[in-house]
């Protein structure tokens, strides 16, 4: 990223009680002729569905506070490919329907290159507060395409209870972890070691990506040139496969998703978990059916030789090019990026934070016991394959690694097939 110039704009945003200040009237660049990079009035904020009520609550203020820049919540699907689709449609139709689009963090590379989104001005976000790994998930090509949202780590969710029991601290290898099953499972009959995302979907590329990270290598680099013709690349794809082998994942673990697993980690048949940080709040409360609520604790994800390196997740907030009132929208998406913004997320929809200085909160340490340990993952994190076309290098990915866990391919001859694959997608 080329040098910022690290100071906020005039305009601020949610304060503690949430009130609002004036816009400020910033332009933007855009390569549609139509759309007056100073207008004003009027915007869509575009994301999936929320069910927690928050960011309502936050378009709400924004509304009475802007009676004649008004912002409409249009939900998109909960499926992350859907919701990629529909908005690159509006984008190649060049309709001004969508104005604030939620990107994942793996689409800003995609979005740019077709000049889908805007590149934004360089001082109008705190990048100098934000954990570090997050604001390379908005550039491209040196440019700046979107302001930091919400960020995503990995966890190893564990049986807190059960490891106390036989005095073992959680595992930091996949070596410890296996030879921590070893000796709690014997008794735990309905139980077994391990579960990740492993079904045929984004989140198999998530878990493929931290294994290869993990274990030292890399899926692509940041031109987006494949490297899975090296040792560390099988090693990491060898510890899924063996791990399906030898029992260490559930037979059923290959159609694990995040609700799924989820369920089954609260039903007492997993003694360790890989998931999302939303998860601590859910699996916490007491509900039907939930075993491990009080019970458990979470730790980094295990790597080769010691902590693991999670996949970066996370959500970022860009203006679409085809907009219209893009002065308003670019206030807007300050408003939503700010600091309050994310302590309000953080405490009503357990989204994870971008800034350092909300992690280092010792009254929110003590509301989130997580954050700490979420914080790690974020900062060591690895972002995903950084392709232009990741829709399809995902689908090769998923495909691929799915083949070499049910057995169908070996790992060398999936690997070699998708160094061949992905590297033939690279423009």
């Amino acid at each position: 990223m080329r040098a910022i110039e690290r100071r906020l704009l005039p305009c601020t945003a949610v304060t503690a009680a949430l009130t609002l200040v004036g816009g400020c009237g910033l332009s933007a660049k855009s390569d549609e002729g139509g759309a007056d990079p100073k207008e004003r009035g009027p915007i869509t904020f575009v994301s999936g569905k929320n069910t927690s009520g928050t960011v309502e609550k936050l378009i709400d203020h924004w509304n009475d506070k802007h009676p004649d820049e008004k912002v409409t919540f249009v939900g998109l699907p909960e499926d992350g490919d859907e919701q990629r689709a529909k908005m690159a449609r509006n984008a190649k139709l060049k309709a001004d329907t969508y104005t604030v689009l939620t990107l994942d963090v793996v689409w800003t590379a995609e979005f740019a290159a077709n000049r889908w989104i805007d590149e934004i001005p360089e001082n109008s976000f705190p990048f100098d507060k934000t954990l570090g790994a997050v604001n390379g998930t908005v550039e491209y090509r040196g440019k700046l395409f979107g302001m930091p949202y919400a960020s995503d780590g990995a966890m190893l969710y564990y049986r807190k209870d059960l490891l106390k029991k036989a005095d073992i601290e959680p595992p930091r290898t996949w070596d410890e972890l296996r030879g921590t099953c070893g000796k709690i499972l014997p008794e735990q009959k309905e139980m077994s070691c391990y579960g990740g995302q492993f079904d045929k979907y984004e989140g198999l590329t998530v878990n493929f990506s931290e294994a290869v990270n993990s274990a030292g290598g890399q899926v692509t680099d940041a031109r987006g040139n494949p490297h899975l013709d090296t040792p560390e690349a099988k090693r990491g794809l060898d510890n899924l496969v063996e791990g399906f082998r030898d029992g260490t994942m559930p037979k059923k673990g290959i159609s694990y998703m995040e609700e799924n697993g989820r369920q089954d980690f609260e039903k007492g048949r997993l003694l360790f978990y890989r998931n999302w940080p939303y998860q601590y709040g859910v699996s916490n409360t007491k509900a039907k059916g939930n075993k491990v609520a009080g019970k458990f604790g979470v730790a980094p994800i295990p790597g080769e030789k010691g902590t693991g390196a999670s996949s970066l997740g996370g959500h970022n907030l860009a203006l679409s090019s085809s907009a219209r009132n893009k002065a308003t929208a670019l206030d807007f998406m300050r408003y939503m990026t700010s600091e309050e913004g994310a302590r309000l997320r953080l405490a009503k929809a357990t989204q994870a934070p971008v800034f350092e200085k909300v992690y280092d909160d010792p009254k929110l340490a003590e509301d989130f016991p997580w954050l700490p340990v979420l914080k790690k993952s974020i900062v060591g994190a690895e972002q995903r394959p950084r392709v232009v076309r990741y829709g399809d290098a995902s689908k090769v990915i998923q495909r691929e690694v799915h083949a070499a866990l049910t057995g169908k391919k070996s790992s060398a001859a999936a690997l070699e097939a998708l160094q061949k694959e992905l590297k033939a997608l690279k423009p």
